[in-house]
């Protein structure tokens, strides 16, 4: 019985192998395609979104925004701030759908998740004094929008939603 034989082939099937391990590491990017919405306007996204805990957004049609105890978004979540201040907003295209990208320029307030606890023994990082956030934008089977952006772990798939109230 002889060597084995892998030759190039072999060589460069087990390097991509190794690339694509090495790349689609621990983020719901490497794996989550988009929403596939493309018909969102400005007009429509304009106004005010909420979630948890009083957490509100105000997007402006003119690009301005206002925030009211945003949480950070994948593992920033798991710092346990909250964010609020003025910012700005603009909606985006690509080819898995839109996006919205929100940046708070002007903090005002932090505050601490209700869930969040902090002690001597935690490390805990300070929040930051501006922010970035990516959100998706979607629509439920109603063809309401709603706004969502991975929080934690991203392999988790946890979803932070901001919904407008029901008329």
């Amino acid at each position: 019985m002889g060597k084995p034989r892998t030759g190039r082939w072999g060589v460069a099937l087990g390097s991509t192998a190794i690339a694509l391990t090495v790349t689609s590491g621990c983020s719901p990017y490497g794996f989550y395609s988009g929403t596939g919405v493309h018909d969102a306007t400005v007009a429509e996204l304009a106004g005010t979104w909420n979630c948890i805990e009083g957490t509100q957004v105000t997007l402006r049609r003119d690009g301005t925004a206002v925030f009211q105890r945003l949480d950070g978004a994948d593992f920033a979540f798991d710092d346990g701030w909250r964010l609020s201040g003025n910012g700005t907003w603009r909606l985006t295209d690509g080819d898995d759908g839109q996006e919205i990208r929100i940046a708070l320029n002007d903090r005002t307030g932090i505050e601490y998740r209700t869930d969040h606890t902090r002690d001597a023994t935690s490390v805990s990082v300070p929040p930051p004094t501006t922010y970035t956030w990516d959100l998706y934008v979607d629509r439920d089977k109603d063809r309401r929008l709603w706004l969502f952006f991975f929080y934690s772990d991203p392999d988790a798939g946890n979803r932070y939603v901001l919904s407008r109230p029901r008329a």
